[in-house]
């Protein structure tokens, strides 16, 4: 059947098909516009686990997502597809995740690596394992990308979207990241890891293409971070600051429009989970009180689109399921408004809003 063909046949008022894609949708890769790229790894992880089961708990989570949103009422026709992780990545997560282990409780007992030869050998296997997930990851997206495919990243720890950060930098010479999160991340190379979780943006800073880091939510963070913030190109806004100005009479669209004019004319969106208030994900991986809304982080993507701004990519990391399926279902909602957002800045069919009570 042709893509028109199924759109024509599919019902979207029914529940997802079981056998499909993310979301239910019944679109084959070739015929969808967006792909996901799962990456189920969380080797590094400091306090909390779980995120590289996020990216299955999402996917089981997307089926119960009503496809008819409100703001993006056409998004499903675009097709959304979730490819297949990159080969060995969650036996390879397990594996070196155990090994990283000892690593980090010896380090949190004041044990200096450099008297343990055996933990100085494993630090070095295991950050040779990530740069190969990176590696794969940036293979996996370059592979979509040169297909012609819009590609997004579903973590996994957030160290995950370094390699599509590189990728997206084979295509673009100078493009932002809007970055939203509990925790700067501009730790160097945190707990001996060249690639951890905690280490994301500042190996991001060292990709001469990504001009401008701008961070929203942020209310965790360390002096290495802050020296690394205020000498390089990253501008912050903590949750303290915006919740200040919020107190004194500064709406959140305002501040939205004061981020977004921040932001260079290329922006990929790198959202943490634990950005939000904790109850939207209470089993994530370092959660922090305080934060913002669903409401707000969807709010603040939509409006991007709707500026002279491009959305080039996004990631969200750190969906990390619990006993139920709400870290998944919040996961899910909050990538299917973000896919809607980036469609909706690359020009593409996304529907008019639905508007109520006019």
């Amino acid at each position: 059947m042709t893509k028109q063909d199924i759109i024509n046949t599919f019902d979207p008022s029914q529940p997802g098909l079981a056998e499909a894609t993310i979301f239910g949708l019944p679109f084959s890769a070739e015929q969808s516009e967006i792909i996901v790229i799962p990456v189920p790894w969380e080797v590094t992880v400091s306090y909390g686990s779980g995120a590289s089961k996020g990216p299955d708990a999402v996917m089981e989570a997307s089926f119960q997502v009503d496809l008819h949103h409100q703001e993006f009422p056409e998004l499903w026709k675009l097709g959304i597809f979730m490819d297949e992780a990159p080969k060995k990545l969650k036996k390879n997560s397990k594996k070196y995740k155990k090994q990283a282990a000892p690593i980090i409780e010896a380090l949190e007992k004041g044990k200096i690596l450099d008297h343990h030869p055996s933990m100085l050998q494993d630090l070095e296997k295991i950050n040779y394992a990530c740069s190969d997930m990176v590696e794969a990851v940036r293979e996996q997206t370059l592979n979509w990308m040169n297909k012609g495919k819009k590609v997004v990243l579903l973590g996994g720890d957030h160290s995950t979207p370094l390699g599509y950060y590189q990728a997206l930098a084979t295509k673009y010479d100078n493009f932002g990241i809007l970055h939203l999160d509990a925790h700067m991340d501009l730790r160097i190379a945190y707990e001996g890891f060249t690639y951890s979780h905690a280490s994301i943006m500042y190996n991001a800073l060292q990709i001469p293409q990504i001009s401008k880091i701008v961070q929203v939510g942020i209310r965790d963070f360390c002096e290495q971070e802050v020296e690394v913030a205020l000498r390089d190109r990253v501008l912050v806004h903590t949750d303290s600051d915006l919740k200040q100005e919020v107190f004194e009479g500064k709406t959140w669209q305002q501040q939205c429009d004061q981020i977004i004019a921040s932001l260079p004319e290329k922006v990929c969106i790198s959202f943490d989970i634990d950005g939000m208030y904790p109850w939207y994900c209470p089993n994530t991986g370092t959660p922090v009180p305080g934060g913002f809304s669903f409401e707000q982080a969807a709010y603040l993507f939509s409006r991007l689109a709707e500026t002279n701004k491009e959305i080039i990519g996004f990631d969200l990391v750190e969906v990390a399921p619990g006993d139920d399926d709400w870290d998944g279902n919040v996961g899910a909602r909050m990538l299917f408004h973000m896919c809607g957002a980036f469609a909706k800045s690359q020009k593409m069919n996304v529907g008019d809003k639905i508007q109520f009570n006019k």
